[in-house]
Protein backbone atom coordinates (compact mmCIF):
# COMPACT_ATOMS: atom_id res chain seq x y z
CA UNK A 1 0.00 0.00 0.00
CA UNK A 2 2.83 2.58 0.91
CA UNK A 3 4.78 1.48 -2.11
CA UNK A 4 1.72 2.37 -4.28
CA UNK A 5 1.02 5.35 -2.69
CA UNK A 6 4.73 6.87 -3.12
CA UNK A 7 4.63 5.76 -6.19
CA UNK A 8 1.34 8.03 -7.00
CA UNK A 9 3.37 10.73 -5.37
CA UNK A 10 6.62 10.34 -7.17
CA UNK A 11 4.06 10.09 -10.57
CA UNK A 12 2.23 13.83 -9.79
CA UNK A 13 5.60 15.16 -8.79
CA UNK A 14 7.15 14.50 -12.13
CA UNK A 15 3.69 15.83 -13.85
CA UNK A 16 4.43 18.53 -11.78
CA UNK A 17 7.66 18.45 -13.03
CA UNK A 18 7.52 18.57 -16.66
CA UNK A 19 4.71 21.21 -16.36
CA UNK A 20 6.47 23.62 -14.94
CA UNK A 21 9.37 22.99 -17.23
CA UNK A 22 7.54 23.74 -19.76
CA UNK A 23 6.96 27.53 -21.36
CA UNK A 24 3.77 28.81 -21.45
CA UNK A 25 2.02 32.32 -21.45
CA UNK A 26 -0.49 31.75 -19.25
CA UNK A 27 -1.89 35.08 -17.29
CA UNK A 28 0.31 36.22 -14.85
CA UNK A 29 3.25 34.43 -15.62
CA UNK A 30 6.58 35.97 -15.35
CA UNK A 31 8.98 36.99 -17.82
CA UNK A 32 12.39 37.82 -16.95
CA UNK A 33 14.54 40.22 -18.91
CA UNK A 34 18.46 40.54 -17.64
CA UNK A 35 19.70 43.87 -18.77
CA UNK A 36 23.23 43.98 -19.08
CA UNK A 37 24.92 47.38 -19.58
CA UNK A 38 27.32 49.93 -17.83
CA UNK A 39 26.10 51.17 -14.11
CA UNK A 40 30.17 51.90 -14.12
CA UNK A 41 32.33 54.23 -14.96
CA UNK A 42 32.00 57.01 -17.83
CA UNK A 43 29.25 55.75 -19.30
CA UNK A 44 27.32 54.39 -15.68
CA UNK A 45 24.77 57.45 -15.85
CA UNK A 46 23.61 56.50 -19.37
CA UNK A 47 23.21 53.14 -18.26
CA UNK A 48 21.34 53.75 -14.50
CA UNK A 49 18.74 55.84 -16.66
CA UNK A 50 18.04 53.04 -19.11
CA UNK A 51 17.77 50.41 -16.47
CA UNK A 52 15.44 52.58 -14.32
CA UNK A 53 13.50 53.22 -18.29
CA UNK A 54 13.41 49.35 -18.53
CA UNK A 55 11.80 48.77 -14.58
CA UNK A 56 9.48 51.33 -15.04
CA UNK A 57 8.18 50.09 -17.87
CA UNK A 58 7.98 46.50 -16.91
CA UNK A 59 5.50 47.79 -14.58
CA UNK A 60 3.33 49.33 -17.20
CA UNK A 61 3.36 46.80 -19.43
CA UNK A 62 2.82 43.86 -16.68
CA UNK A 63 -0.58 45.78 -15.84
CA UNK A 64 -1.79 45.04 -18.98
CA UNK A 65 -0.51 43.41 -21.97
CA UNK A 66 -1.84 41.04 -24.51
CA UNK A 67 -0.33 37.94 -23.70
CA UNK A 68 -1.12 38.51 -19.68
CA UNK A 69 2.29 38.06 -18.73
CA UNK A 70 4.18 39.84 -15.55
CA UNK A 71 7.85 41.32 -16.66
CA UNK A 72 10.73 41.61 -14.36
CA UNK A 73 13.88 43.26 -15.03
CA UNK A 74 17.23 42.44 -13.36
CA UNK A 75 20.35 45.00 -14.09
CA UNK A 76 23.76 43.40 -14.50
CA UNK A 77 27.18 45.75 -14.69
CA UNK A 78 28.97 44.63 -17.83
CA UNK A 79 31.21 48.07 -16.93
CA UNK A 80 31.24 48.45 -21.38
CA UNK A 81 33.40 45.31 -21.17
CA UNK A 82 32.67 42.44 -23.82
CA UNK A 83 34.51 39.98 -21.68
CA UNK A 84 32.32 40.96 -18.25
CA UNK A 85 29.27 40.80 -20.37
CA UNK A 86 29.71 37.23 -21.30
CA UNK A 87 30.47 36.91 -17.67
CA UNK A 88 26.93 38.59 -17.27
CA UNK A 89 25.21 36.46 -19.87
CA UNK A 90 26.31 33.17 -18.27
CA UNK A 91 25.14 34.18 -14.88
CA UNK A 92 21.81 35.38 -16.27
CA UNK A 93 21.77 31.58 -18.09
CA UNK A 94 22.56 30.16 -14.99
CA UNK A 95 19.34 32.12 -13.41
CA UNK A 96 17.10 30.89 -15.71
CA UNK A 97 16.37 33.96 -17.58
CA UNK A 98 15.80 33.26 -21.63
CA UNK A 99 15.74 36.91 -22.65
CA UNK A 100 18.59 39.53 -22.55
CA UNK A 101 18.47 43.04 -23.50
CA UNK A 102 21.49 45.13 -24.24
CA UNK A 103 22.37 48.18 -26.12
CA UNK A 104 25.48 50.20 -24.84
CA UNK A 105 28.17 49.23 -27.13
CA UNK A 106 28.57 47.51 -30.72
CA UNK A 107 31.58 45.39 -29.30
CA UNK A 108 29.32 44.53 -26.29
CA UNK A 109 26.63 43.30 -28.83
CA UNK A 110 28.79 41.39 -31.30
CA UNK A 111 30.54 39.25 -28.49
CA UNK A 112 26.67 38.26 -27.45
CA UNK A 113 25.01 37.62 -30.65
CA UNK A 114 27.83 35.36 -30.78
CA UNK A 115 27.53 33.79 -27.33
CA UNK A 116 23.76 33.77 -27.83
CA UNK A 117 24.08 31.70 -30.75
CA UNK A 118 26.43 29.05 -29.64
CA UNK A 119 24.45 28.80 -26.49
CA UNK A 120 21.19 27.97 -28.42
CA UNK A 121 23.00 25.32 -30.75
CA UNK A 122 24.51 23.53 -27.55
CA UNK A 123 21.39 23.64 -25.25
CA UNK A 124 18.11 22.87 -27.01
CA UNK A 125 15.36 23.88 -24.53
CA UNK A 126 16.84 26.36 -23.21
CA UNK A 127 16.96 29.27 -25.63
CA UNK A 128 17.48 32.94 -25.14
CA UNK A 129 16.38 35.74 -27.29
CA UNK A 130 19.06 38.68 -27.42
CA UNK A 131 16.54 42.58 -27.23
CA UNK A 132 18.81 45.12 -28.63
CA UNK A 133 17.66 48.46 -27.68
CA UNK A 134 20.66 50.36 -29.16
CA UNK A 135 23.64 48.85 -30.62
CA UNK A 136 23.40 49.95 -34.03
CA UNK A 137 26.30 48.58 -36.40
CA UNK A 138 24.36 47.57 -39.22
CA UNK A 139 26.04 44.38 -39.62
CA UNK A 140 24.23 42.90 -36.75
CA UNK A 141 21.00 42.86 -39.50
CA UNK A 142 23.68 42.48 -42.67
CA UNK A 143 26.77 39.82 -42.45
CA UNK A 144 26.39 38.75 -39.06
CA UNK A 145 22.78 39.17 -38.83
CA UNK A 146 21.45 36.16 -36.32
CA UNK A 147 18.07 34.24 -35.50
CA UNK A 148 18.05 35.21 -32.06
CA UNK A 149 18.97 38.77 -32.12
CA UNK A 150 16.43 41.79 -32.55
CA UNK A 151 17.02 45.35 -33.18
CA UNK A 152 14.27 47.99 -31.53
CA UNK A 153 16.58 50.97 -32.56
CA UNK A 154 17.43 52.62 -36.08
CA UNK A 155 20.46 51.14 -37.27
CA UNK A 156 23.57 53.41 -38.07
CA UNK A 157 23.30 53.11 -42.10
CA UNK A 158 19.09 54.12 -41.78
CA UNK A 159 20.43 57.07 -39.60
CA UNK A 160 22.61 58.25 -41.94
CA UNK A 161 20.35 57.60 -44.57
CA UNK A 162 17.90 60.15 -43.14
CA UNK A 163 20.49 62.71 -41.78
CA UNK A 164 22.15 63.11 -45.57
CA UNK A 165 18.53 63.21 -47.06
CA UNK A 166 18.22 66.17 -45.02
CA UNK A 167 21.52 67.42 -45.12
CA UNK A 168 21.60 67.22 -49.11
CA UNK A 169 19.26 70.38 -48.75
CA UNK A 170 21.37 72.52 -46.60
CA UNK A 171 23.60 74.99 -48.79
CA UNK A 172 25.60 75.84 -46.06
CA UNK A 173 26.95 72.82 -45.72
CA UNK A 174 30.59 72.77 -47.40
CA UNK A 175 32.98 71.53 -45.25
CA UNK A 176 32.83 68.29 -42.68
CA UNK A 177 34.82 66.83 -40.03
CA UNK A 178 33.63 63.10 -38.80
CA UNK A 179 34.77 62.93 -35.13
CA UNK A 180 33.69 59.43 -34.18
CA UNK A 181 34.35 57.04 -31.12
CA UNK A 182 37.03 54.28 -32.37
CA UNK A 183 34.90 51.04 -32.12
CA UNK A 184 32.56 49.25 -34.68
CA UNK A 185 29.50 51.81 -34.22
CA UNK A 186 31.92 54.81 -34.99
CA UNK A 187 33.64 53.69 -38.02
CA UNK A 188 30.09 52.74 -39.28
CA UNK A 189 29.02 56.50 -38.65
CA UNK A 190 32.36 57.66 -40.81
CA UNK A 191 31.81 55.32 -43.35
CA UNK A 192 28.05 55.85 -44.08
CA UNK A 193 28.63 59.47 -44.10
CA UNK A 194 31.43 59.42 -46.22
CA UNK A 195 29.31 57.28 -48.87
CA UNK A 196 26.14 59.27 -48.28
CA UNK A 197 27.42 62.61 -48.62
CA UNK A 198 29.52 61.49 -52.01
CA UNK A 199 26.39 60.17 -53.22
CA UNK A 200 24.10 63.25 -52.38
CA UNK A 201 26.44 66.27 -52.03
CA UNK A 202 29.46 65.77 -54.77
CA UNK A 203 30.40 69.25 -53.95
CA UNK A 204 30.69 68.79 -49.86
CA UNK A 205 34.18 68.29 -48.48
CA UNK A 206 35.27 65.97 -45.39
CA UNK A 207 38.03 68.15 -44.33
CA UNK A 208 38.91 66.37 -41.09
CA UNK A 209 38.39 62.39 -39.68
CA UNK A 210 39.30 61.08 -35.91
CA UNK A 211 38.57 58.21 -34.06
CA UNK A 212 39.26 58.39 -30.23
CA UNK A 213 39.21 56.14 -27.88
CA UNK A 214 35.57 54.96 -26.04
CA UNK A 215 34.68 56.38 -22.84
CA UNK A 216 38.22 57.69 -21.89
CA UNK A 217 38.39 61.29 -23.06
CA UNK A 218 38.13 63.75 -20.47
CA UNK A 219 39.12 66.79 -23.27
CA UNK A 220 37.61 67.62 -26.29
CA UNK A 221 39.63 70.75 -26.49
CA UNK A 222 42.87 69.41 -28.86
CA UNK A 223 39.79 67.91 -31.40
CA UNK A 224 38.41 71.19 -31.67
CA UNK A 225 41.48 73.21 -32.77
CA UNK A 226 41.79 70.72 -35.34
CA UNK A 227 38.41 71.40 -36.10
CA UNK A 228 38.97 75.27 -36.17
CA UNK A 229 42.21 74.94 -38.02
CA UNK A 230 40.41 72.91 -41.11
CA UNK A 231 37.58 75.55 -41.63
CA UNK A 232 34.79 73.02 -40.70
CA UNK A 233 31.50 74.14 -41.00
CA UNK A 234 29.75 70.98 -39.93
CA UNK A 235 30.63 68.02 -37.31
CA UNK A 236 28.86 64.86 -37.92
CA UNK A 237 29.31 62.45 -34.38
CA UNK A 238 27.87 58.97 -33.37
CA UNK A 239 29.41 59.91 -30.10
CA UNK A 240 27.40 59.08 -27.25
CA UNK A 241 27.51 59.62 -23.18
CA UNK A 242 30.09 61.57 -21.70
CA UNK A 243 31.88 61.38 -25.22
CA UNK A 244 29.05 63.64 -26.33
CA UNK A 245 28.54 65.71 -23.29
CA UNK A 246 32.21 66.46 -23.15
CA UNK A 247 32.68 67.60 -26.98
CA UNK A 248 29.98 70.02 -26.68
CA UNK A 249 31.10 71.40 -23.92
CA UNK A 250 34.77 71.81 -25.84
CA UNK A 251 33.11 73.35 -28.43
CA UNK A 252 31.19 76.03 -27.09
CA UNK A 253 34.32 76.86 -24.82
CA UNK A 254 36.80 76.65 -27.48
CA UNK A 255 34.25 79.11 -29.79
CA UNK A 256 33.62 76.65 -32.44
CA UNK A 257 29.99 77.64 -34.17
CA UNK A 258 30.11 74.62 -36.36
CA UNK A 259 26.67 72.91 -36.56
CA UNK A 260 26.87 69.61 -34.94
CA UNK A 261 24.62 66.51 -36.43
CA UNK A 262 24.77 63.78 -34.08
CA UNK A 263 22.93 60.88 -33.04
CA UNK A 264 22.34 61.42 -29.13
CA UNK A 265 21.87 64.55 -28.36
CA UNK A 266 19.37 63.77 -26.02
CA UNK A 267 20.85 61.11 -23.52
CA UNK A 268 22.16 62.00 -19.89
CA UNK A 269 24.48 64.74 -19.70
CA UNK A 270 24.61 66.46 -23.33
CA UNK A 271 21.75 68.87 -22.60
CA UNK A 272 23.28 70.29 -19.81
CA UNK A 273 26.53 70.46 -21.90
CA UNK A 274 24.97 72.06 -24.58
CA UNK A 275 23.18 75.24 -22.30
CA UNK A 276 21.73 77.93 -24.76
CA UNK A 277 24.66 78.50 -26.32
CA UNK A 278 24.20 75.82 -29.01
CA UNK A 279 20.45 76.83 -29.95
CA UNK A 280 20.27 76.18 -33.59
CA UNK A 281 23.45 74.94 -34.09
CA UNK A 282 22.56 71.00 -33.00
CA UNK A 283 20.52 68.32 -34.78
CA UNK A 284 19.77 64.93 -34.09
CA UNK A 285 18.58 62.23 -36.12
CA UNK A 286 16.28 59.38 -34.09
CA UNK A 287 13.25 57.57 -33.88
CA UNK A 288 11.80 59.61 -30.97
CA UNK A 289 12.10 62.89 -29.27
CA UNK A 290 10.84 64.73 -26.13
CA UNK A 291 7.89 66.35 -27.66
CA UNK A 292 6.17 63.58 -29.55
CA UNK A 293 2.86 64.62 -27.53
CA UNK A 294 -0.14 61.12 -26.31
CA UNK A 295 0.73 58.41 -23.84
CA UNK A 296 4.70 58.35 -24.19
CA UNK A 297 4.88 62.35 -23.14
CA UNK A 298 2.62 61.12 -20.12
CA UNK A 299 5.18 58.42 -19.69
CA UNK A 300 7.42 61.11 -19.72
CA UNK A 301 6.10 63.34 -17.39
CA UNK A 302 5.66 61.05 -14.98
CA UNK A 303 9.33 59.18 -15.26
CA UNK A 304 10.74 62.71 -14.40
CA UNK A 305 8.40 63.10 -11.62
CA UNK A 306 9.54 59.69 -10.20
CA UNK A 307 13.05 59.55 -10.89
CA UNK A 308 13.78 63.29 -11.57
CA UNK A 309 15.28 62.37 -14.63
CA UNK A 310 14.30 61.99 -18.46
CA UNK A 311 13.15 59.21 -20.26
CA UNK A 312 14.64 58.92 -24.08
CA UNK A 313 15.23 55.54 -25.03
CA UNK A 314 12.00 55.12 -26.63
CA UNK A 315 13.22 51.12 -27.83
CA UNK A 316 12.55 49.97 -24.25
CA UNK A 317 8.54 50.50 -25.25
CA UNK A 318 8.89 49.31 -28.44
CA UNK A 319 10.14 45.68 -27.04
CA UNK A 320 7.69 45.61 -24.18
CA UNK A 321 4.68 46.15 -27.06
CA UNK A 322 6.44 43.40 -29.37
CA UNK A 323 6.99 40.89 -26.36
CA UNK A 324 3.04 41.29 -25.42
CA UNK A 325 2.24 41.01 -28.94
CA UNK A 326 4.72 37.87 -29.85
CA UNK A 327 3.54 35.84 -26.89
CA UNK A 328 0.09 36.42 -26.99
CA UNK A 329 0.00 35.17 -30.64
CA UNK A 330 2.50 32.06 -30.09
CA UNK A 331 0.39 31.19 -26.61
CA UNK A 332 3.85 30.76 -25.20
CA UNK A 333 6.67 32.90 -23.54
CA UNK A 334 8.83 29.78 -24.80
CA UNK A 335 11.81 31.60 -27.20
CA UNK A 336 11.56 29.03 -29.30
CA UNK A 337 7.84 29.75 -30.10
CA UNK A 338 8.21 33.54 -29.58
CA UNK A 339 10.82 34.27 -32.11
CA UNK A 340 9.02 32.90 -35.10
CA UNK A 341 5.98 35.44 -33.56
CA UNK A 342 8.44 38.06 -33.71
CA UNK A 343 9.52 37.45 -37.70
CA UNK A 344 7.55 40.02 -39.23
CA UNK A 345 5.61 41.77 -36.82
CA UNK A 346 3.72 44.54 -37.47
CA UNK A 347 2.56 46.44 -34.25
CA UNK A 348 1.38 49.89 -32.88
CA UNK A 349 3.98 51.69 -30.81
CA UNK A 350 4.45 55.93 -29.80
CA UNK A 351 6.01 56.30 -33.39
CA UNK A 352 3.01 54.64 -35.59
CA UNK A 353 3.17 51.08 -36.92
CA UNK A 354 6.39 49.55 -36.86
CA UNK A 355 7.80 46.41 -38.31
CA UNK A 356 10.21 43.88 -37.32
CA UNK A 357 11.37 42.81 -40.87
CA UNK A 358 11.64 39.40 -41.12
CA UNK A 359 14.40 38.78 -43.61
CA UNK A 360 16.77 40.31 -41.08
CA UNK A 361 15.03 41.48 -37.60
CA UNK A 362 15.68 45.12 -38.28
CA UNK A 363 13.04 47.50 -36.75
CA UNK A 364 11.43 48.95 -39.63
CA UNK A 365 10.29 52.74 -38.50
CA UNK A 366 9.91 56.26 -39.00
CA UNK A 367 13.04 58.79 -38.01
CA UNK A 368 13.14 62.51 -36.53
CA UNK A 369 15.41 65.37 -37.38
CA UNK A 370 15.11 67.62 -34.08
CA UNK A 371 17.43 70.63 -33.24
CA UNK A 372 18.29 72.31 -30.16
CA UNK A 373 16.36 75.23 -28.98
CA UNK A 374 14.58 77.13 -26.64
CA UNK A 375 11.57 75.13 -25.34
CA UNK A 376 7.94 77.20 -25.77
CA UNK A 377 4.50 76.56 -25.99
CA UNK A 378 4.64 73.79 -29.07
CA UNK A 379 7.68 71.68 -27.51
CA UNK A 380 7.37 72.23 -23.90
CA UNK A 381 9.69 69.59 -22.51
CA UNK A 382 12.98 70.97 -21.46
CA UNK A 383 15.61 67.48 -20.55
CA UNK A 384 17.59 68.35 -17.48
CA UNK A 385 15.68 71.11 -16.24
CA UNK A 386 17.17 73.37 -19.52
CA UNK A 387 14.88 74.96 -20.87
CA UNK A 388 15.57 73.68 -23.92
CA UNK A 389 14.50 71.26 -26.02
CA UNK A 390 14.86 69.03 -29.00
CA UNK A 391 12.36 70.88 -31.41
CA UNK A 392 11.31 68.55 -35.00
CA UNK A 393 12.62 69.84 -37.89
CA UNK A 394 11.51 66.42 -40.46
CA UNK A 395 10.12 63.60 -40.09
CA UNK A 396 11.22 60.71 -42.20
CA UNK A 397 8.77 57.69 -42.71
CA UNK A 398 9.69 54.33 -42.74
CA UNK A 399 10.20 53.66 -46.49
CA UNK A 400 13.00 56.66 -46.32
CA UNK A 401 15.05 55.74 -43.23
CA UNK A 402 14.64 51.91 -44.81
CA UNK A 403 17.89 50.26 -45.84
CA UNK A 404 18.58 46.92 -47.83
CA UNK A 405 19.70 44.26 -46.20
CA UNK A 406 22.13 41.30 -46.85
CA UNK A 407 21.42 39.11 -44.43
CA UNK A 408 20.97 35.38 -45.41
CA UNK A 409 19.17 34.55 -42.25
CA UNK A 410 20.13 30.72 -40.74
CA UNK A 411 16.71 29.69 -39.54
CA UNK A 412 16.62 26.48 -37.04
Amino acid sequence: MHTRRALVKATVATAAALCCATVFAQKGETVKIVWIDPLSGLMAPVGQNQLRSFQFFAEKFSQKNPAGVKFEVVGMDNKLSPTESLNALKAAIDQGARYIAQGNGSSVAGALIDAVNKHNERNPGKEVIFLNYAAVDPDFTNSKCSYWHFRFDADTSMKMEALTTFMKDQPDIKKVYLLNQNYSHGHQVAKFAKENLARKRKDVQIVGEDLHPLAQVRDFAPYISKMKAAGADTVITGNWGSDLALLVKAANEGGLNAKFYTYYTGVTGTPTALGQSSAGRVFQVAYNHYNMGGQIQQWQQEYKQKFNDDFYTGAVVHIFNALGEAMAKAKSTDPVKVAPALEGLKFKSFNGEVEMRKADHQLQQPLYLTVWQKADDRHPYGPENTGMTLAPVKEFPSYISSTPTSCQMKRP
